[in-house]
């Protein structure tokens, strides 16, 4: 095989944006950090007594 051949490939198609997964990811850690406020709270009380 002959290294010094240059190849000619089409490129790859670039890849649609998907904006439904990125706002599903966001809702995600909104409901993960709720989850863990809640958490500790329920562990360690509230600040103000």
């Amino acid at each position: 095989m002959n290294d010094n051949v240059i190849k000619f490939r089409r490129p790859k198609p670039p890849r649609t944006p998907r904006p439904g997964l990125r706002k599903l990811l966001v809702v995600i850690v909104v409901i993960a950090v709720f989850a863990a406020a809640w958490g500790y709270f329920q562990i360690f009380g509230s600040p103000v007594q």
